[in-house]
């Protein structure tokens, strides 16, 4: 089956709660990866997408494209590059996990990034304890660029060039 990437809407404000309060979803994401969906939905911003994967038309996970230079937070610090995009990505019920979704959904995401943003370089920034997201990140290309503290996580950050 093919993963489909689509705008996400305040209509799936309940699935995205669904899915933060998974425990695997909220180990992957750490202690300062969280968003507050009934805020953030609705806004508009032309630094963010935040996408639903569905396939046959059913919910199976979220990716958000960030600007890393112009996000508000600055999470990514004033001394990323123009140019540079982040992706954040999970799967939010388990049986959709291990069955090559994510790679679809990532897949989708860069040509996105590098497409439709005109990225020069794409950003994922996993938990260093999470050895099985490194590994698939470093399957689809991306190297690294080394450990990073992000808030209160310990995190490997991890690039893609164009």
């Amino acid at each position: 089956m093919d993963v489909i990437l689509r705008n996400a809407t305040i209509e799936d404000l309940s699935v995205l709660n669904e899915w933060d309060n998974d425990e695997d979803v909220g180990y992957s994401g750490g202690d300062d990866d969280s968003y507050e969906w009934e805020y953030e939905l609705p806004r508009q911003v032309s630094w963010r997408e935040i996408l639903i994967a569905e396939i046959e038309s059913r919910p199976i996970g979220a990716v958000v494209l960030i600007d890393a230079r112009r996000e508000e937070s600055h999470y990514w610090g004033d001394a990323v590059e123009d140019g540079a995009w982040a992706i954040d990505i999970w799967i939010g019920a388990a049986e959709h996990r291990s069955l090559g979704y994510g790679a679809q959904m990532m897949a989708i995401a860069i040509e996105r990034c590098f497409n439709d943003h005109a990225a020069t370089k794409v950003l994922i920034d996993p938990l260093q304890s999470n050895h099985g997201a490194i590994r698939f990140y470093k399957r689809l290309g991306f190297t690294e660029v080394g450990p990073r503290r992000f808030g209160n996580d310990d995190c490997l950050v991890l690039a893609l060039s164009r």
